[in-house]
This record gives C-alpha cells, sequence and structure tokens, in this order.
C-alpha cells in the first residue's frame, strides 16, 4: 500500500549552509519526515531533497536539543528582565543556576527570534529587551575577564 509523495512545505528553508538553496523558501525542496513528541509538543522532522540534509523545525534556534518546556525557558527570561538573578530564578523554577545561564546564553545567540517571541507571546517592551542584552553582553565580558585572569598561564 503507498502512501503517495510526501507533502512539500514551501515554506520551510534549508538550514544547511553548503546547500545550493540554503535559506531559499518556495522551491519545494524540503518535504516532511515525520514528527516526534517534545514536552512542548510536536516537532516537524524535514529532509531537503536537494542536499539530503536532515533537520527538525527546531534546528537553528535556542530551543533545538533543549530537554525543557519552552514555556518554562520563557518565563525564566522574563523573570531576568524583570530584574531578579539568575540564581533567584533557577531558585523558583527548581532548576540549576547553569542551566539559567546557559538557557540566557542560547538565547543570545538567538536574540532577533527570541525577542520576536518575547514582545508577542510575553508582552515586553523593547527597553526591557534592551536590558536583557545588555545585561547578557556585561556577563559575557565578566566571564570572558575571568577567564582571562584565571586562565591557563596566568599566575
Amino acid at each position: 500500500m503507498s502512501r503517495g509523495p510526501k507533502p512539500k512545505f514551501l515554506d520551510v528553508p534549508c538550514p544547511n549552509e553548503d546547500c545550493t538553496l540554503h535559506g531559499v523558501t518556495g522551491k519545494g525542496n524540503v518535504i516532511g519526515n515525520g514528527t516526534y513528541m517534545t514536552k512542548s509538543g510536536r516537532v516537524h522532522k524535514y529532509i531537503c531533497r536537494n542536499c539530503g540534509r536532515v533537520f527538525c523545525g527546531r534546528t537553528n534556534t535556542a530551543f533545538y536539543d533543549l530537554r525543557t518546556e519552552d514555556d518554562k525557558v520563557l518565563i525564566a527570561l522574563k523573570m531576568i528582565l524583570k530584574g531578579m538573578s539568575l540564581r533567584g530564578v533557577a531558585e523558583v523554577l527548581d532548576v540549576k543556576l547553569d542551566t539559567v545561564r546557559r538557557w540566557l546564553s542560547r538565547a543570545a545567540k538567538h536574540s532577533e527570534d527570541v525577542n520576536e517571541v518575547l514582545m508577542k507571546d510575553l508582552v515586553v517592551s523593547k527597553v526591557e529587551l534592551d536590558e536583557l542584552w545588555t545585561f547578557v553582553q556585561k556577563n559575557k565580558y565578566r566571564e570572558w575577564k575571568r577567564m582571562k585572569t584565571t586562565g591557563p598561564g596566568s599566575g
């Protein structure tokens, strides 16, 4: 019994930077390859027929390969936005401090996408978002400076 051709996803681009159709939508090269469940719901899997890359709907996002509900991560970011300490966020959400730091670091790498979600779903002002990314940059600088003074070869 044949299931017929796999549906094409015209609004999903190939994330493979080596693919000639990288980032291009509407060409019909991306087809569905099933789904899987996460704590936050069903996630689509895809195949680029042009380069053969297999990927999911979370590829190249802050939520890729997370084992935590999306909402919990977004709430943590909002708590940080509202001025709560990383340690306080970890305590309230009953997670490790390093976990909150990792979420914040991931969010920083995808700041534009995170801004879009936070502004739409959690009603956060642009000023609050700017404060969050300034906070992240300051902490990254402190971490870099600490590593430079306490890292290998120092002392």
